[in-house]
């Protein structure tokens, strides 16, 4: 018998410490609770693992269930508005010199 490694030797002996601290009669109790908790860890457990297991097949079915049919939607022309021209700003004249062209650069103080 080996239970988390350890034999019956080591059991044996565990089991007397614990006769000696605790006393005969703390023992069965401390028993009790112990075996309690290990009992609601298992469950616990398996309501974990079966959890898992039913979302696991959840996505399995998702999965191999006929893909979705995409189709593309031919998109509608939609007639941009034409911007009108305002009469306050004045059209721009390409002919004029633009200011950086008339900087003479053998003028320039250093």
């Amino acid at each position: 018998m080996n239970v988390f490694g350890i034999g019956l030797p080591e059991m044996a002996l565990i089991l007397v410490i614990a006769l000696l601290v605790f006393g005969p009669k703390k023992l069965p109790e401390i028993g009790r609770s112990l075996g309690k908790a290990l009992k609601s860890f298992q469950d616990a457990s398996k309501e974990f693992e079966s959890e898992f297991k039913k979302e696991a097949d959840r996505l399995q079915d998702s999965f191999n269930e006929s893909p979705m049919e995409a189709t593309l939607e031919t998109p509608e022309l939609v007639e941009q508005p034409q911007l009108a021209e305002s009469p306050e700003t004045p059209p721009l004249d390409q002919t004029s010199p633009s200011p950086a062209a008339s900087v003479d650069p053998s003028n320039t103080t250093s």
